[in-house]
């Protein structure tokens, strides 16, 4: 069982271990993150992604116009064609989300409403309807509940098993080699982006758990 001091040593950000522990360990005893290996990866991945358990909600929050053409270059080919979704996320999500995932067209609304929320971050109607089904509720009419912490731990882990991490993560017979943990960090972000941090997480976990 993860205990609150546990998850308090390995990730000190975590603002309310007590609540994420008792959220945690159902989640990963229901899709067989059981063993150290196992746990220790997953909360490395997830720690990363959630800013150690404290942001569950996709930021599309942009100050400039050249960091949205820097982000999303097809979607904005020139900075005065990002100008207008400066600072407004919810006509950014329903622009660069449209027509995607399930999602219908901006004027939809469902690039915002289906925007990334979890631990491992659900994004597009078809995704949250897969999950919702999955869980046994009503993620269409309430996507917030990914915003809480138990259903926030249940997706991430529904999707870490359904994806395979459980197979791909460490057993007792692994090397500490960041590479073997390259295919894990690709599943979960669909690239390499802050796979030194992720494995920094995992090497202070591992003992631990």
């Amino acid at each position: 069982m993860l205990t609150a001091t546990t998850l308090k040593t390995a990730l000190p950000l975590c603002k309310a271990p007590e609540q994420w522990a008792q959220a945690l360990n159902p989640a990963m005893d229901k899709f067989e993150i059981n063993t150290p290996a196992r746990i220790a990866c997953f909360l490395a991945q997830t720690g990363h992604e959630s800013g150690q358990f404290n942001t569950l909600s996709e930021s599309l929050y942009y100050k400039t116009a050249a960091r949205l053409v820097a982000v999303w270059p097809k979607r904005f080919p020139t900075e005065a064609s990002a100008a207008p979704y400066v600072a407004n996320q919810e006509k950014l999500a329903n622009f660069v989300y449209a027509n995607r995932m399930g999602n219908g067209a901006a004027e939809s609304g469902d690039g915002f409403r289906y925007r990334g929320r979890g631990l491992i971050q659900i994004t597009g109607r078809s995704n949250y309807a897969d999950v919702g089904r999955a869980l046994g509720i009503d993620l269409i009419n309430d996507p917030d509940l990914l915003l809480t912490p138990n259903w926030a731990a249940m997706s991430a882990a529904f999707f870490w098993q359904g994806h395979g991490l459980n197979a791909l993560a460490y057993n007792e017979a692994d090397t500490d080699d960041i590479e073997d943990f390259t295919a894990i960090t690709k599943k979960i972000n669909g690239g390499t982006a802050g796979l030194k941090e992720r494995f920094a997480l995992f090497k202070a976990i591992k003992p631990l758990v």
